[in-house]
């Protein structure tokens, strides 16, 4: 299934994508798509059951109608620094022995086409594109790659966009960088664990103002999806409707050589996984 949220920020209802790429209102379903349905099996069976029927369910027009971020009331964002072999070479980093552990704030997490705040006094704000998981089970102290596996919900895309001088100029931890506003834009759609058949085999690309500039594999990351759930249930509680951030390719500004094109005001940012969607985001001064 393709999940959604529709209609102004706040006040977003559920919906669907139908497989003929028709938008299904799924209020009359289910009162939000969250970590609440996520987690309950009967009532996502209900999702199913209606996704099943899609055509009974009623027709949304798409055309001026904002899409939300797929998940609403996202308890945290936990974010891998570092987690592909290829952006690890670009930046000059060290391939980590362990993943590298950071976290954005829910509330930086916007939609897949809203606008993307330069923050004041940036001078180094740069794209992402990420692999979003969103747990839909409760999931602590897991012991096996298969237990990690079935405690994932479903994938989206994510534009995990960072600000380096703040993060990594300014001192103390990456935080700085990584929470401003409408730093996390997320969806279009979450798109359920069994319509993705291998998540070690999506490619991801990214382009500002229509030029490429990541064009990578999940394929190139160090510690894999189910590896990565594991690894955080020892120490967190990951619960359903969390998001986590899998890592970025090789591509961002950061990597790039000098004069490193980071974004500015009025910039167009694309992003896509294989089989997730695509975001479009234009960036303005905050």
């Amino acid at each position: 299934m393709k999940l959604l949220r529709v209609g102004p920020a706040g006040a977003e209802r559920p919906a669907l994508l139908d497989e003929s790429g028709v938008l299904r209102d799924l209020s009359a379903v289910v009162g939000d798509i969250d970590g609440v349905l996520l987690g309950d099996g009967a009532a996502f069976g209900r999702v199913r059951e209606a996704a099943g029927s899609a055509g009974e369910l009623p027709a949304v027009e798409p055309s001026g109608l904002r899409v939300g971020p797929p998940v609403a009331g996202i308890g945290k964002v936990v974010c891998i620094g570092l987690n592909y072999h290829d952006h690890a070479r670009e930046t000059g980093g060290a391939v980590p022995e362990e993943p590298i552990l950071f976290m954005k704030a829910p509330d930086t997490v916007v939609g897949a086409y809203d606008d993307v705040l330069v923050p004041r006094g940036s001078r180094k704000t740069d794209w992402e594109v990420e692999l979003a998981v969103v747990i839909g089970r409760t999931a602590r102290y897991l012991s096996s790659d298969e237990e990690a596996s079935a405690a994932v919900a479903g994938y989206a895309v994510s534009n995990d966009v960072s600000e380096r001088a703040f993060q990594l100029e300014r001192g103390g931890q990456w935080d700085k960088g990584k929470n401003c506003e409408t730093f996390n834009p997320l969806g279009p759609w979450l798109v359920t664990a069994d319509e993705v058949a291998d998540p070690q085999a999506l490619g991801l690309r990214l382009w500002v103002n229509g030029e490429l500039k990541q064009d990578g594999t999940t394929a190139e990351q160090i510690f894999p999806i189910a590896e990565v759930v594991r690894y955080l249930s020892q120490f967190m509680t990951l619960r359903p409707g969390d998001v986590i951030n899998t890592g970025t390719p090789a591509g961002v500004a950061m990597g790039a050589p000098e004069p490193k094109p980071y974004l500015r005001a009025g910039d167009v940012v694309e992003l896509e996984i294989d089989g997730l969607g695509r975001q479009r985001q234009e960036l303005r001064d905050a």
